[in-house]
């Protein structure tokens, strides 16, 4: 924070998730800077309102909260936190999620806390070890989940990835699949995948019908993975045991979500890079993006390098921050 003072002045904003562009826009005028969080969305209509933006750096891997295109074509440059700092942090609440889906901790705990001890027998779960893991999205975390599970539990581990080449994957131990096979033959799975146009709601009905039953559901990557009707039937009528959500499509959660209701739906509120040392990783990044471009200097993880000329030019004089 001190490092950031030292450019400029330096405030904290809250904002609804849902604030319009130009309600947004408004909000933020005056600031050159914007260090963002997964909300609120930075569309086209922020940027036909706001012109003193001039980096957008995201506190995360992800960036699908701002439209890429109109930043682009308004000279804002956007970075990102490089993956390596959450891989750990994510991956990790990935295979706590899977256990506490597992074995039922939360409930036994409770069971504990109510004096019902002798309800135990309740809890029976099952092995992390003796079951098959199938992860969707075998990138950065995808591939950390995959190898804590194989290696430290030794579970038979499969994986799904249309961009990455079985080969690739074949060398981490690991067995790659097309998407059918892994949905008709994981026990759990773990979806890792970043969003894309080509993967919206594609955990569906038709998705869900061809899982075994009994499937355990762990999201630590984006909730609109996940169609959020065909998520409730699919728990309603028994065909997921329980699921681990570190993410929903609508954040935070709205008092009024189905998937509240539901004792076997376990949800974190997106906590996947929350440890210390990830946390302080990526606050160092985003620090150093700022510092890089008043210095007329390029800061790393650059998602749309089409503006690095023209920003560049606006902080060759430091006395112009």
């Amino acid at each position: 924070m001190q490092r950031l003072r030292d450019i400029g002045v330096v405030e904290r904003i809250n904002v609804d998730p849902k604030i319009s562009g130009k309600d947004l826009a408004e909000k933020l005028k005056g600031f050159k800077f914007i260090i963002a969080s997964v909300t609120p969305n930075f569309t086209a209509e922020f940027f036909k309102y706001n012109k003193d933006v001039k980096l957008i750096a995201r506190h995360g891997i992800g960036y699908n909260n701002v439209d890429i295109k109109a930043a682009t074509e308004n000279n804002v440059m956007v970075t990102r936190v490089l993956g390596i700092h959450e891989r750990d942090s994510v991956a990790e609440l990935a295979v706590s999620l899977m256990l506490i889906c597992l074995r039922h901790i939360i409930p036994a705990n409770k069971a504990v806390l109510e004096n019902k001890w002798h309800e135990r027998k309740n809890f029976m779960g099952k092995e992390l070890s003796k079951i098959t893991v199938g992860i969707i999205g075998y990138g950065n975390i995808g591939s950390r989940v995959a190898e804590i599970v194989k290696e430290g539990f030794k579970s038979e581990v499969i994986a799904y990835d249309p961009y990455i080449a079985d080969k690739v994957i074949e060398k981490t131990g690991v067995k790659p699949v097309e998407f059918d096979e892994l949905l008709k033959t994981s026990d759990v799975i773990s979806l890792n995948a970043s969003l894309n146009e080509g993967n919206y709601h594609f955990i569906n009905k038709k998705a869900f019908n061809k899982m075994k039953d009994g499937v355990v559901i762990v999201n630590t990557a984006r909730g609109e993975l996940i169609n959020l009707s065909d998520f409730i039937e699919a728990l309603e009528t028994g065909k997921i045991l329980s699921a681990g959500l570190d993410v929903v499509e609508t954040e935070p959660i709205e008092p009024d979500n189905p998937l509240l209701k539901f004792p076997n739906v376990y949800i974190v509120p997106h906590i996947g890079g929350y440890g210390t040392y990830s946390l302080r990783k990526m606050d160092e990044k985003m620090v150093e993006d700022i510092e890089k471009l008043v210095n007329g200097e390029i800061p790393d993880q650059i998602v749309n390098p089409e503006v690095i000329e023209k920003i560049l030019v606006n902080f060759q004089d430091k006395n112009n921050d």
